[in-house]
């Protein structure tokens, strides 16, 4: 990614980032009520009895893909089940989403300016270090401490979820900042997967992998800007990778790297094709053409399509992936993780047995370590003048907002899946106490920080500007 990627003249315009950032936050809240009914009624589901044993046994599935002998989704030739093909095949596509908004945000976005930047990065930072010390205090030498990175990450939807149920009480500066610091969040996380979830390495697939990462960079080089080229041979990487031994997630955040930001018409040009386009409809042609008109000529659909066509080419790869994915992310793909990993058997646990162990561990880390990390790390950026406070902010406001950094779900219960496979009794055991940790801390960081900013929060909606007013419309 370089500065020579986007076309800042026309993206980069306080405008015109404060339109994308609130429409990503919206979309983003948005998709938090998805994901909480999917939750809902998982928990619901596997506590049935009379249908409880079907919805397990569903997720053991095998599923194919196959041409001849071969079947895209195995893993060492060994078929995947359906719930390894949600957590490695279609989890690779929220990656692959998580990649396109990280690019984004560094071209263009709150992470493009070091200033704007430091002070979300700094509060990430804190906030994945402070829950990564506590979990380890409490599981130190225990068979559970494999588990370290599970309360590390902030999930973007259920947090502005929260804030937008307080309206406009909420300054737009405080919602950019939660947002670009669970984004700076998934960063860390992809660090860790990539790093610390990685199995015995098969260096002939990385290599090929490799390559046709490079043919990606090359594509982006030369302009190439058809979305195919990118998914499919991103598809091809992320089944090497898949075999390899580095999770095929990563491939997804690689591959959206690759995928050039710069559209195929500079906006420029594009404003002057129609223009040019358009005066070539003479005024005397509309009542020729009626209101009811619904065939057109040769010469007129031409001149439409050509429109068309270059409205398609001045949206760039990357942007119009990124709008793509988002319901498909958002209202498919998370919803369905969640169904699949958020079922938790109740009925036979013992109710002291969530403020114990594993399940404790992850408790103190989201609620507490999250909001001490976040909150300090902050509050040092800001006293050491690295970074202004947000605006129409106080130091309530940032330590409700610090509160909300502890509702850690989809990657949480991600890593929880990667660290604890399930593959015996015991393993199984500790996964599901780790769910039970990752819901009850995100419930009581949501609550208590939903409460904080009620209380802190003026009671009236503040003065948007401009952009602002615009963005909410």
């Amino acid at each position: 990614m370089s500065a020579n990627d986007t076309c800042p003249e026309d993206l980069n315009q306080g405008h015109g980032v404060m339109y994308a950032a609130v429409q990503a936050m919206r979309r983003h809240a948005s998709g938090g009520n998805m994901l909480i009914l999917a939750t809902i009624l998982a928990l619901i589901v596997a506590n049935i009895p009379a249908i409880n044993g079907y919805y397990a046994d569903f997720w053991n599935q095998e599923v194919r893909l196959q041409v001849g002998d071969f079947n895209v989704f195995s893993h060492g030739g060994v078929p995947m089940t359906m719930l390894e093909f949600i957590n490695d095949a279609l989890m690779a596509v929220f990656f692959f989403s998580i990649g396109l908004e990280i690019k984004r945000e560094v071209l263009v976005g709150e992470l493009s300016s070091f200033k704007q930047a430091l002070l979300p990065i700094m509060g990430a930072c804190g906030g994945m270090i402070f829950p990564v010390a506590i979990y380890f205090f409490f599981a130190h030498g225990t068979d559970y401490a494999g588990g370290c990175a599970i309360p590390m990450a902030t999930d973007i939807a259920f947090s502005l979820g929260v804030l937008t149920m307080l309206g406009s009480r909420v300054p737009v500066s405080l919602k950019i900042f939660l947002t670009t610091l669970a984004v700076a969040d998934d960063i860390g996380g992809i660090v860790v997967i990539a790093t610390f979830y990685s199995t015995h390495l098969e260096l002939m697939y990385l290599l090929y992998a490799a390559i046709l990462l490079g043919v990606l960079l090359l594509g982006a080089r030369f302009h190439i800007k058809s979305k195919m080229f990118y998914l499919l041979i991103g598809a091809v990487v992320w089944f090497l990778f898949l075999n390899s031994g580095i999770h095929p997630t990563i491939a997804g955040v690689l591959v959206a790297f690759c995928v050039p930001a710069t559209p195929m018409y500079p906006p420029k040009r594009y404003v002057q094709m129609i223009r040019k386009v358009i005066g070539e409809f003479n005024p005397s042609d509309d009542e020729a053409m009626g209101e009811r008109c619904t065939i057109l000529d040769k010469e007129r659909m031409n001149k439409l399509k050509e429109i068309e066509s270059a409205s398609d080419k001045v949206i760039s790869p990357l942007q119009d992936l990124e709008d793509s994915l988002y319901p498909i992310v958002n209202y498919i793909i998370i919803p369905i993780f969640a169904f699949a990993n958020a079922g938790i058997f109740l009925l036979d646990l013992d109710p002291a047995s969530v403020f114990e162990g594993i399940s404790l561990a992850i408790i103190c880390g989201l609620v507490l370590g999250k909001f001490i990390g976040i909150f300090i790390f902050s509050w040092l950026t800001i006293k050491c003048r690295l970074a202004p406070m947000p605006e129409h902010s106080n130091w309530k406001m940032m330590a409700s907002v610090s509160m909300l950094g502890g509702i850690g779900f989809t990657v949480s219960l991600f890593i929880a899946t990667l660290s604890f496979p399930g593959a015996d009794q015991h393993s199984f055991d500790l996964l599901e106490h780790a769910k039970l940790g990752i819901v009850v801390g995100s419930i009581i960081s949501g609550v208590i920080g939903y409460m904080m900013l009620n209380h802190t929060l003026p009671k009236e909606p503040y003065a948007q500007s401009e952009a602002e007013q615009l963005a909410a419309d």
